[in-house]
């Protein structure tokens, strides 16, 4: 099978569709021809910098303007953040991702403090990836030089249904972003929510924006909305484990060699559920207890479920994303 960044909607849609056991199977053979199956990455995500968010952002509690039990706190200090990096490095992470609730990085010193932070948790030896809005060219350069492996910046969901979502930015805003992370060398990875209203054409639509960029993000998180009371979305019914299956299994066919990451919403699933999601081309999850501020399954259950399931833990620094990073040090 080729990599392919060409892929229609027609396909895209045709691949969605299929019959549930014949789409698990399809991409559980690509899995297995691109990927180790019982290999699952396990990373963790820590919120450095807490709520009030200018954005509108339908499904986040961290927006200021909506009414949450969120706490607002400031950036966390550099020696509060290695501490937790190298906790989760002890509990079987490989991937620390560190998240702030900032529209766009400013040029200023919270901006070096997070820079302080890639340096430090580079230093234990651990991919470093951060989500911290809307990124220029030289600040991704920035976060590049101080050894930082990835980028998250989601896409959310299809450019048709972005406006529904989100209003203070648009859906080019997102891409140019990951068009800097790009330029920068640094590995992206950009996926998306799934159960925001949309319909099954929106999740398709956003799979083909992320199939056709001129390269496959080396990670694509796959998201269960989970609805949150003060948000605009909170009274959003649950996705089914099915509606996450076919997205999983049609983005391990269409982008074979991503990271295809089970994300939030796992705490509502069973270990079943879960294999399931695994079978069909997931292989990364996040562990510990809240995933910046939703909750999570605790680090003891994953190591429960890893063993019932025989999976082993991903190495760092795998991979075609660290093949590209080995080549720009």
């Amino acid at each position: 099978m080729t990599i392919r960044n060409d892929w229609t909607r027609e396909e895209i849609t045709s691949i969605y569709n299929e019959p549930v056991m014949d789409l698990i199977y399809q991409a559980a053979t690509v899995h297995r021809q691109f990927n180790d199956p019982n290999e699952v990455q396990v990373c963790t995500l820590l919120s450095v910098k807490t709520g009030g968010c200018p954005e509108d952002c339908a499904y986040c509690p961290q927006a200021a303007r909506y009414h949450t039990d969120v706490k607002v706190h400031k950036l966390l200090d550099v020696d509060e953040v290695l501490g937790k990096a190298q906790n989760a490095k002890e509990n079987g992470s490989t991937r620390f991702c560190m998240g702030a609730a900032w529209r766009e990085v400013r040029d200023n010193r919270d901006f070096d403090k997070v820079l302080d932070m890639v340096k430090g948790v580079n230093a234990m030896g651990m991919e470093v990836c951060c989500t911290l809005g809307m990124l220029s060219e030289e600040q991704a350069q920035k976060l590049k030089d101080a050894g930082l492996y990835a980028y998250n910046h989601n896409l959310d969901t299809s450019e048709e249904h972005y406006e529904e979502i989100i209003t203070t930015r648009n859906y080019d805003d997102r891409l140019d972003t990951l068009e800097n992370v790009r330029k920068a060398k640094i590995s992206v990875c950009s996926g998306g929510i799934i159960g925001m209203g949309e319909d099954h054409g929106d999740r398709v639509g956003m799979l083909h924006t992320l199939a056709t960029l001129p390269e496959h993000p080396e990670s694509v998180p796959v998201n269960a909305l989970v609805p949150v009371e003060g948000t605009p979305l909170e009274d959003q019914p649950r996705v089914s484990v099915w509606e996450m299956i076919r997205m999983i299994a049609t983005a391990r066919i269409i982008m074979p060699r991503a990271m295809v990451r089970l994300s939030a919403g796992r705490v509502r699933m069973s270990v079943e559920e879960q294999a399931l999601c695994f079978l069909a081309g997931a292989n990364s999850i996040f562990a510990g207890d809240e995933l910046l501020t939703t909750p999570n399954p605790d680090v003891n259950q994953d190591k429960e479920m890893f063993q019932t399931l025989n999976l082993k833990p991903r190495a760092s620094f795998k991979g075609a994303a660290a093949e590209k990073f080995a080549m720009s040090e």
